[in-house]
């Protein structure tokens, strides 16, 4: 709301104001946020002073057994000003004193006043200043050239925000599908947002909802059926399709924001050797660590809940963060359904960092599944178009499904500048310039009510929040593999970090000058700490689903890791 100084003074205004009285702040046609405004000023020395006060944009929804026309002349002659009529609900916008609005109360022909409140800005509007997103792409930075693997539900390869904006061509492409008797046509709705959030150009939105990297090629590899599920094999196949494609599309990143639970060793797990196989091959994968980070069942608080193949220790695991709505990174909070680490079995130190994924506005699938069944998360035209019968564009998604893409822009920023660049070096400057500034814990609230108080541990926000300007800037070539690190039980009973011998941080926590980690996460050069009855008595039950060695979460079957309709609240 803006407010403007009233320069107006209005003949006979003053009696009207004092007689409507101090009852206003019971009027129930007046909206809560007015109520500050509600008393008269009363023994006023003058009609300017009794009008005192800021202007206020308000909507005045009137009855409508009279003409609208005749309804706003009698708000301009007691001194408002209109800006726009609204004849679908048979209203008004107008700026009015603020006294003003008491008086309008009590006209019988108002029905309702209201604030013309400013549309909640989408937390994808925040993408990319809360990452410094908009910062590297100041640079001249946005994807050109880039291949990103998107191996999802599929693509909608004729979204406009994914056309190229000189030739109009689509920039999936290429589309395949692995998915018997389908083809690669998104029915989930679930890989078209994720498509957008790497690469989205804003383009039916004026650019105010876009993906990181807004050039970058979408190369669709379908693996999930319309209900969001799909086989280990057909994950494996697509992976091994990207390899092949790597040298003709230029695929420098696959993404992939599905998984399902851990059966076994990641160096067992099929899934996980396929994606070890892209690392090998130079692809930076990216995966989601999945929403299980509200799950108690197993007396856990959420810890141990990472997917599959998200515990292998080559590949970027992302966790989620809530933006509340703002730019800056100092109010975001951890999202409670983010799963956290360590991975079952082997104890892998995950998740490697985390990135914007709560209530995130990206591209629709129309018709899909997600968009049939959740009909309210459709983003209203009116909130980003000049024409409000435009078709719908946009849906909003929760998940580490939504963090995971924007991690896969950022790197394609990364392999934009410098495609000499290999995927440990990209995973290794994602994680050191991650932000590491954050609360000792957070409370949220979920759609339902339900509270989920969070600790900021190194298996909840592992290296700490996306920073994209500075990982892009950042010209540190160090030799070595960049595998997250084990957590392992020492002589004395403390849990420590154990790198791998080939890995930048071999020695200690410690890369340069920067702790990666972060030091409100490990004590010392390496103890690590958290909720005790993860590392705690041995005689708990979290403590043995942990750190045991025959619990299993898997049920052989990959999902996509968005919480669709679930969320935690701003």
């Amino acid at each position: 709301m803006t407010y403007f100084g009233f320069k107006r003074s209005l003949p006979g205004l003053m009696l009207v104001l004092i007689t409507a009285g101090f009852s206003y702040a019971e009027n129930t046609k007046v909206a809560p946020e007015l109520h500050v405004h509600e008393k008269p000023t009363s023994g006023a020395g003058s009609e300017k002073q009794a009008l005192g006060g800021p202007m206020l944009d308000v909507i005045i929804q009137f009855r409508h057994d009279r003409p609208l026309d005749r309804h706003i002349r009698r708000v301009l002659a007691l001194g408002g000003k209109h800006t726009r009529s609204l004849g679908v609900i048979h209203a008004g916008v107008f700026r009015v004193p603020a006294q003003l609005v008491a008086v309008l109360a009590q006209n019988p022909d108002v029905l309702y006043i209201s604030p013309d409140r400013k549309n909640r800005k989408f937390s994808d509007d925040y993408l990319l200043p809360s990452t410094n997103g908009d910062l590297a792409q100041q640079l001249g930075y946005d994807g050109t050239g880039v291949g990103v693997a998107i191996i999802d539900s599929g693509v909608r390869v004729d979204h406009p925000d994914l056309a190229d904006p000189i030739t109009g061509a689509s920039r999936v492409v290429y589309s395949e599908s692995f998915v018997p008797g389908l083809d690669a046509i998104d029915q989930y709705g679930h890989g078209t947002h994720v498509a957008g959030l790497v690469a989205g150009n804003g383009s039916s939105s004026g650019h105010v909802i876009q993906g990181i990297a807004p050039h970058a090629n979408i190369i669709d590899l379908r693996v999930l059926d319309a209900d969001g599920s799909g086989a280990d094999s057909a994950v494996i196949a697509a992976i091994g399709r990207a390899i092949e494609l790597k040298s003709i599309y230029n695929i420098g990143i696959i993404n992939l924001s599905l998984g399902r639970g851990i059966s076994e060793s990641y160096t067992q797990d099929p899934l996980c050797q396929a994606v070890e196989q892209a690392w090998q091959a130079g692809i930076v994968v990216v995966v989601a660590a999945g929403n299980s980070g509200r799950d108690n069942s197993l007396n856990t608080d959420g810890y141990g809940t990472i997917g599959a193949p998200g515990n292998d220790p080559y590949v970027i695991t992302v966790g989620a963060t809530n933006t509340h709505g703002t730019a800056t990174t100092a109010d975001d909070t951890i999202a409670s359904y983010s799963s956290k680490g360590p991975s079952l079995l082997d104890h892998v130190v995950k998740p490697d960092l985390v990135a914007p994924g709560n209530l995130i506005s990206s591209l629709i699938a129309s018709g899909s599944t997600l968009d049939s069944t959740y009909p309210t998360d459709e983003v209203s035209p009116a909130d980003y178009s000049q024409d409000p019968a435009s078709p719908k564009q946009y849906f909003v998604l929760s998940g580490t499904s939504m963090a995971t893409p924007v991690v896969s822009g950022a790197a394609a920023l990364m392999l934009q500048k410098d495609p000499t660049l290999t995927p440990d070096q990209v995973k290794a400057r994602l994680m050191k310039n991650a932000v590491k500034l954050y609360p000792p814990t957070s409370l949220a609230t979920d759609e339902q009510g339900n509270s989920y108080n969070s600790q900021y541990d190194i298996f909840t926000v592992g290296a700490g929040y996306l920073d994209i300007y500075h990982a892009l800037t950042d010209t540190d070539l160090q030799i070595g593999t960049a595998l997250s690190p084990l957590a392992v039980q020492d002589s004395n009973g403390n849990f420590v970090l154990q790198a791998d011998p080939s890995s930048f941080w071999s020695n200690s926590v410690i890369w340069g000058n920067s702790v990666v980690w972060g030091n409100s996460v490990i004590w010392g050069n390496s103890v690590i700490w958290g909720n005790s009855v993860i590392w705690g008595d041995s005689s708990t039950s979290g403590y043995s689903v942990i750190w045991g060695n025959s619990v299993i979460r898997g049920n052989g079957t990959s999902e996509s890791f968005s919480s669709a309709g679930n969320y935690d609240r701003n």
